[in-house]
């Protein structure tokens, strides 16, 4: 399953989009961290091309994940430079299988990677 989702991260780094058929399930649901939800493969060709038209992504590391059943959740760190502006962000992903070894549904969460730390940075 990490593999899968590593294959889908390289696909935005490297602008291929011949993986989508392999990496999703035709009647996939994908929810992206700010609020779009994509329902069917061909809505993610459609998303992918035009995403990569007006930006890039330059970066997109799993740090860690955790598989149970056929979900995995994997905690990671996403950069890309679109339209102009760089911004980069903590997130979380988490994608359920099918049968056939394909996502299903995938949803998305984003966490500022910039952290304060109001009572210091010690371990009580």
């Amino acid at each position: 399953m990490r593999r899968t989702l590593e294959r889908w991260f390289a696909a935005w780094i490297e602008r291929d989009a011949s993986v989508i058929n392999d990496v999703f399930a035709g009647k996939i649901v994908y929810s992206e961290c700010y609020g779009p939800e994509y329902r069917g493969i061909g809505q993610i060709h459609r998303w992918f091309d035009e995403w990569n038209r007006k930006g890039r992504v330059l970066e997109w590391t799993i740090r860690e994940s955790y598989c149970d059943g056929d979900t995995i959740i994997a905690v990671w760190y996403f950069c890309c430079e679109y339209e102009g502006n760089t911004a980069g962000f903590d997130g979380v992903t988490i994608a359920r299988f099918g049968a056939e070894g394909k996502i299903t549904s995938l949803r998305e969460f984003q966490s500022d990677p910039k952290h304060v730390f109001p009572y210091g940075k010690e371990l009580c």
